[in-house]
């Protein structure tokens, strides 16, 4: 029998893994992953945020909300999480890749220097990839067979609009500073967010016949009360004219973890704002 849409986009009983989940935008997935009738998953490494975390949505929903400390870069970690989930829920139904590292750009003239890639120590590289991609392709490797075993799943892998395009570097720009000196956004979330993609289409042709679904979405900035400067530069970037508020990818999580985005595996779904059209 044909779903009508409202139970296309139902993720009822439904038990979604989230890396990062206690995080700016892993509480919003959570939220929206509740919204839909689903069980969310808070996959962290900062066991004082997910107490937070499991606190705050277990009284705005009235419902009870698991969260499991896991080293993400550690297979064994990984792997114990997934025991404490099928003890909970029996199975795990979807896993989303949100966890990674952040480089900001830093305010502080010696990290400004170490970040620009003439200068990027070895440590901070290995530091973002081993939890921005090495952590992701664990958690496929450990969830996603699962799911494979079981036919049924579906993996959300997290990239960026910088996955897309490279960073205008010029947002960052200080008056004044010699060119060695210049801020910088770290090659590292790039070359993550990119690698992201890579996953997303291999996996999706791996597991096609175990009905696994694989997609991967590309989110532009979020606004965070970053700088008035800062806004003006990213804003002038970008189509609508503003940086998104952190509830607004809700719907499009919900699309791409349900079945209605049934027919679509392989995909990177952008929601920049237009960013990337420019």
């Amino acid at each position: 029998m044909t779903k009508n849409i409202q139970d296309q986009f139902s993720l009822k009983n439904k038990t979604i893994v989230i890396t990062g989940g206690a995080g700016l935008l892993g509480e919003m997935h959570c939220e929206a992953i509740l919204e839909a009738g689903g069980n969310p998953v808070i996959l962290d490494i900062f066991a004082d945020r997910i107490s937070a975390s499991v606190d705050r949505l277990s009284k705005k929903y009235s419902r009870e909300v698991l969260g499991v400390h896991c080293d993400i870069t550690s297979k064994e970690s990984v792997e114990n999480s997934l025991s404490t989930v099928i003890a909970k829920f029996g199975k795990v139904d979807g896993l989303v890749n949100n966890a990674a590292n952040d480089p900001k750009v830093r305010k502080d003239e010696d990290s400004q220097r170490l970040n620009r890639f003439e200068n990027l120590s070895l440590e901070f590289w290995e530091n973002d990839i081993s939890v921005g991609l090495t952590g992701a392709f664990l958690c496929c490797q450990v969830f996603g067979t699962h799911m494979a075993e079981n036919s049924s799943g579906v993996i959300l892998n997290f990239a960026s609009d910088l996955a897309v395009i490279a960073p205008d570097q010029r947002i960052y720009r200080k008056e004044g500073k010699a060119e060695e000196d210049q801020p910088v956004k770290p090659v590292t979330y790039s070359v993550v967010k990119t690698a992201m993609l890579g996953l997303t289409r291999y996996l999706c042709t791996y597991w096609a016949d175990n009905n696994i679904r694989v997609n991967s979405m590309s989110p532009g900035g979020v606004f965070n009360g970053q700088n008035e400067s800062f806004l003006r530069e990213v804003n002038y970037r970008i189509p609508m004219g503003r940086m998104a508020s952190r509830d607004e990818y809700k719907s499009a999580i919900v699309f791409l973890l349900s079945d209605a985005s049934s027919y679509m595996t392989g995909a990177n779904m952008i929601v920049d704002g237009g960013r990337s059209v420019w």
